[in-house]
Order: C-alpha cells, then sequence, then structure tokens
C-alpha cells in the first residue's frame, strides 16, 4: 500500500471524481478528498514556512498533513463561502485573501493533474489553437471579434461558419442555466449585438464523425462518436440521446503532434476533440484541461480510471 496520500480537490457531488476515489481506494491508495470551497468555514489550515511549506489541512474528520501528499487531483472545488453578516466587499476581500493563502500554499505541492496555473493557461482557446497548430495538428479557420464587418467578411469567405462559445459553462438567467453550444450562422444573423463581447466563428469542416480522446499522461483513449440526429451533428454535446460510441485508433501523426501540444501546454490531463473528414483527415478542435469523461468510460469500457489512478500514483 502505498504512503502517499493522493489529494483529490472537488466539491461533494462529482461522479467523475467518485470513479477515480474508487479506483484509488481498490489499490489501497490513502485518498484525502477536499474542496477548497470549504475554507474557511468548514476547514482549517496551519502551514508554517522554514525554507519550504509545512503544516496540515483539517476538517471535522479528518486532517492531512501536506507534507505525505503524492499528487494532487483537480477536478472542480468550489468557490469560497463566508458568514452571511459580512458585507459584499469584505466577502470579495475574504476570497482573495483565500485564493492567495490557502491556494498558494496547496500551489506549492510538487505534483499535479493538472496545476490550476496550467489549466488557466490552456483554456485559453486562441493559446490552445496557437499551440496546436505548431504541434502539427490542422486547426480550421477561425476568427475571434466584436466586429461585425469582420464576422460578415469571414462569412462572406468561408461559407459554411458556426458560432462558439470561448469559455465552457453557459448562462444562468431567472431560474435556469442553459448550456450554449456550436451553432451555424448565417450572414443575416451578424447584426451590432457581436460588439458586446467577444466571438469566435469558426469554418464548418465536413464531418464523417468526431472523436473525443482522453490524454492520461502518454496514455490515449480515444471514442468515435456517430451522431444521429441534426442537432448532435453539429455539437454532439446538445443531444447525448442520439450518440454512437465506438472505440477507435488515433493515427501516428496525430498521436505524435497531440503529445507534443500536450507539453506545450504542461498539462498531464486532457479531453481533446477533433472532427474526422470523409477523407480521414483529423482536424483540432480544442482541449479541455479539466473535461468530463466519465460517461465515455461507461459507453465504451476504455480504462481512463485506472490510467487517471496510474498517474496519481506514479514515483
Amino acid at each position: 500500500m502505498s504512503e502517499r496520500t493522493v489529494l483529490v480537490l472537488t466539491h461533494w457531488f462529482d461522479p467523475t471524481a467518485d470513479a477515480v476515489v474508487e479506483e484509488l481506494n481498490r489499490r489501497e491508495v490513502p485518498v484525502f478528498r477536499y474542496n477548497p470551497g470549504d475554507f474557511p468555514q468548514r476547514s482549517a489550515l496551519a502551514a508554517t514556512f522554514g525554507g519550504g511549506w509545512t503544516g496540515s489541512l483539517h476538517t471535522p474528520d479528518r486532517t492531512l498533513d501536506l507534507a505525505k501528499v503524492g499528487c494532487v487531483y483537480h477536478r472542480r472545488p468550489t468557490a469560497f463561502e463566508f458568514p452571511e453578516e459580512m458585507s459584499e466587499p469584505e466577502r470579495k476581500w475574504a476570497a482573495r485573501e483565500a485564493r492567495m493563502g490557502l491556494g498558494g500554499v496547496l500551489a506549492t505541492l510538487p505534483r499535479w493533474l493538472n496545476h490550476p496555473a496550467d489549466i488557466a493557461q490552456a483554456e485559453y482557446k486562441p493559446v490552445q489553437l496557437t499551440a496546436a497548430t505548431a504541434a502539427g495538428l490542422r486547426v480550421p479557420d477561425t476568427v475571434i471579434t466584436n466586429d461585425a464587418d469582420t464576422a460578415r467578411s469571414f462569412l462572406a469567405t468561408a461559407g459554411r461558419v458556426v458560432y462558439k462559445p470561448l469559455s465552457g459553462g453557459g448562462v444562468a438567467e431567472d431560474g435556469t442555466y442553459r448550456l450554449i453550444y456550436a451553432t451555424p450562422v448565417d450572414a443575416d444573423e451578424i447584426d451590432e449585438s457581436v460588439t458586446r463581447t467577444a466571438h469566435l466563428f469558426q469554418a464548418w469542416v465536413p464531418k464523417d464523425h468526431e472523436v473525443r480522446l482522453t490524454v492520461v499522461d502518454e496514455q490515449f483513449h480515444a471514442a468515435r462518436i456517430d451522431a444521429r440526429s441534426e442537432a448532435a451533428a453539429v455539437d454532439w454535446r446538445s443531444d447525448y440521446d442520439h450518440l454512437n460510441y465506438t472505440v477507435t485508433e488515433v493515427p501516428r501523426d496525430v498521436r505524435r503532434a497531440t503529445l507534443a501540444l500536450m507539453r506545450a501546454l504542461r498539462l498531464r490531463f486532457g479531453t481533446l476533440d477533433f472532427v474526422v473528414t470523409p477523407d480521414g483527415d483529423w482536424l483540432f478542435l480544442e482541449v479541455n484541461p479539466n473535461g468530463q469523461w466519465a460517461w465515455i468510460e461507461d459507453e465504451t469500457g476504455l480504462p481512463i480510471a485506472a490510467s487517471i489512478a496510474d498517474a496519481l500514483t506514479k514515483e
């Protein structure tokens, strides 16, 4: 049994993290599951600097010696919470202090999957598209703009174009939460509302199918996705009920370029999306440095949780 503890940073309801924790428990690897959002009301940090940081994290039930952490799995921690009697300015100040204090101490831990700073950098679409091209992957022609004339000009040149959000998540409004999917755009839909923020427009790529590739260190887990509805053919996330999954192989040149991309972005883990054209060409769409993968494992049997456990326990 390993003497090193895997620190899993996530909220209480995270089925994806659950799969990894279960695999680590099966291997009898010590696990400390912790949500930084519980700080400071439901947990405490005690850290001392003397040439390096030593100390512990305390929850109502457990204590973690930071010196015994072997690797940190950064999943989906929530925001810090503070007492209701604090004013909004006080909460904002306290949140900054908590991030710099707790977050700063945790950031000094030596091994991560992935480090939050690397996740933050890799989430910028312009950064990952540039790195992908430099690594040797093909990328569809793309424009980022808040200028309506530039958008119209791109549509006129590219022909069929889709709009894609630059950030993850969606819009919470009137008690509902709405995800934003890739959406085909016609020239007459481009108006001055484009000026209100940055928009990403990308040339449409003819699809035979798509591939969701999960990379953990140098382990590749590729699932072919075939869409069976018009909505899924544009963005498969919009219609999970009409998808077929098949385990597939990654061409050698794509594999080599993907590893170069992961190294350039300092990522040990990532979920990558590719379009495969009718001619068999692979075009890179994006990499999510903290993407979901558990449903792919359920659908295909790909041993992703085991690969993540391997990475978290690697000496």
